[in-house]
């Protein structure tokens, strides 16, 4: 059983590594009921494009690393896995968030704004 995002973009978050809050890192507003509600609009794209930045600047030369570790194992892993080829729990996160900002950087500027849920 997963969380996931509906709405302008849809997705599914990584399963104990991701939090149904991970696009609060990107700015926005949300809402609290059974599940949280994000809207994003041009305003923000600034805040997303240097939280993107940071990701990758954070992740250097790990993300092109971790891209080769997912292509070469079709998006399969274990604890064991990541830990045998280097990737960390938190490199890990920021990699999933990274993708999920690039979702709704890609959304705000194709439509002009971004809704959407995530359950908690």
């Amino acid at each position: 059983m997963g969380r996931y995002y509906h709405g302008d973009i849809d997705g599914k978050f990584w399963f104990a590594v991701q939090s149904s809050m991970a696009a609060q890192r990107f700015g926005g507003n949300y809402t609290e009921p059974n599940y949280v509600s994000f809207y994003f609009e041009t305003d923000d794209l600034d805040d997303i494009n240097a939280e993107i930045k940071k990701i990758e600047d954070d992740l250097g030369e790990y993300k092109q690393k971790i891209d080769d570790f997912f292509k070469a194992n079709n998006a399969g892993y274990t604890d064991k896995s990541l830990d045998d080829v280097g990737i960390t729990a938190k490199q890990l996160e920021d990699y999933a968030d990274l993708e999920l900002g690039i979702k709704i950087r890609d959304c705000v500027v194709s439509q002009g704004s971004c809704t959407f849920d995530a359950e908690l």
